[in-house]
């Protein structure tokens, strides 16, 4: 027996062994098939909850109604308002006690709902259907804004407020880069440059919403 190779097999299969099993992929909340990045996703309304899905998955439920409305199709647009000025008064007629807040509306609860992130996730908070108007009434963004599966993501910075309508999955995987950032009382430097990295990519990604209109 060749008892330098026996040994040199043997250290080979230890190592394989300690090393952390590649990642699984992640699968179709519907079907169960594996999904590449970037794939796309429902809201279940009822959960309240993100589901992951395929393509042709996903295609059955753009149709309003689908599935007695409970999931609804994610959508992919991106839109600024280059002429609105609804963005400042919205951030103090909402009274936002941080730099970044995405708002959006929850057809089943019928609410206004406002999301704050932060270290431990995102902190939830309920609008008042008033304060909504005078802040966004006559905001284009918020008029073209779908419930549930679209938000307005808004940001204060250097004395400036950006506003982008973003599809939900957005905000939430804002969340997660954030939380695993986050440092001390307001985010810390690494916060902000990915905040700052975040928002810069939006601004390339986003379409002006007269350019969504004529389209």
């Amino acid at each position: 027996m060749n008892t330098r190779r026996v040994s040199r097999d043997g250290t080979a299969l230890l190592r394989r062994l300690r090393e952390p099993a590649p990642p699984r992929p992640e699968q179709c909340g519907l079907c169960g098939h594996d999904l590449p990045a970037g794939h796309r996703h429902l809201v279940d309304v009822e959960e309240r909850a993100l589901a992951c899905t395929c393509t042709a998955c996903g295609l059955l439920f753009r149709q309003p109604g689908a599935a007695g409305g409970r999931y609804r199709a994610v959508p992919d647009r991106y839109l600024s308002d280059p002429d609105g000025e609804s963005a400042e008064r919205a951030w103090s007629e909402l009274g936002i006690p941080v730099g970044t807040v995405f708002l959006f509306r929850n057809a089943v609860l019928d609410r206004l709902l406002a999301f704050y992130p932060g270290p431990a996730g995102a902190t939830e908070s309920e609008l008042d259907q008033e304060a909504w108007e005078r802040a966004l009434g006559a905001s284009r963004l918020a008029a073209a804004l779908e419930p549930d599966v679209e938000a307005l993501l808004l940001r204060r910075a250097e004395g400036r407020v950006e506003c982008f309508l973003v599809p939900i999955d957005v905000c939430y995987e804002l969340v997660g880069r954030l939380r695993r950032c986050w440092h001390g009382f307001d985010g810390g430097a690494e916060a902000r440059a990915e905040l700052d990295d975040f928002f810069g990519q939006l601004a390339v990604r986003a379409r002006p919403l007269a350019a969504e209109v004529r389209a």
